[in-house]
């Protein structure tokens, strides 16, 4: 490969991460309020989140990136491809990190909920201080796997015309006739990037245990 070929897939590797990164901050917190009113059992809306979260998770993300990117035109939202993209794997993500906050908030341990209550703290004050520093402790390990699945997720994207990593080998691989070389280095940047996340989450799991002991496990 040229010294361009490795530019153009470190640019896609770029688009990778980016896509990634900004599907995780659509998802995540969009899936925490989703759980929160499951978990409240908010009339009307537990039903439709439901059937939203089952219609997500059961819908393939090329499915769902040519929806967008094809069909809400006609309903009059147009969207480029990088904007279709981020909200397709936002929109992804979001009903699986659903389901993993929803996870932790119904195993919960009852009784600190009730030594809550007999001390004279709100709802809000036990959600501040009780639930929610356990929830993401225990819900950390689960989102960063939803996270590198996501992030492994990035090439269905490329139907709607963004070059993220695997596009660019690809086009690379067609234009030189050998497709090992830049199927072999997107593989090395994929695996680069898993690993930085993996880094991450053991990074903070370390400061967490450091901080709280080996029992916020």
């Amino acid at each position: 490969m040229t010294l361009a070929d490795i530019l153009d897939i470190g640019a896609g590797a770029v688009t990778t991460l980016g896509l990634s990164l900004s599907g995780i901050a659509l998802g995540l917190p969009l899936g925490f309020v989703l759980a929160l009113a499951r978990w409240n059992k908010v009339p009307i809306l537990d039903g439709a989140i439901a059937l939203y979260v089952s219609m997500l998770r059961a819908t393939p993300i090329i499915t769902l990136a040519l929806f967008i990117f094809f069909v809400l035109p006609t309903w009059g939202l147009e969207l480029g491809p990088v904007p279709a993209a981020i909200i397709t794997l936002g929109l992804n993500t979001s009903a699986f990190n659903c389901e993993i906050w929803r996870s932790g908030l119904d195993n919960f341990a009852r009784d600190q909920l009730e030594a809550a209550k007999v001390y004279g703290m709100s709802r809000r004050q036990t959600f501040r201080r009780i639930i929610f520093p356990q929830l993401w402790r225990s819900s950390l390990s689960p989102i960063v796997s939803e996270a590198t699945l996501l992030l492994k997720a990035t090439p269905a994207v490329a139907v709607i015309g963004v070059v993220e990593i695997t596009r660019a080998a690809t086009r690379i691989g067609a234009q030189t006739y050998q497709p090992l070389p830049p199927f072999l280095t997107a593989t090395l940047i994929y695996t680069a990037l898993i690993a930085g996340v993996v880094w991450v989450q053991r990074t903070i799991e370390r400061a967490v245990e450091r901080k709280y002991g080996s029992a916020w496990r």
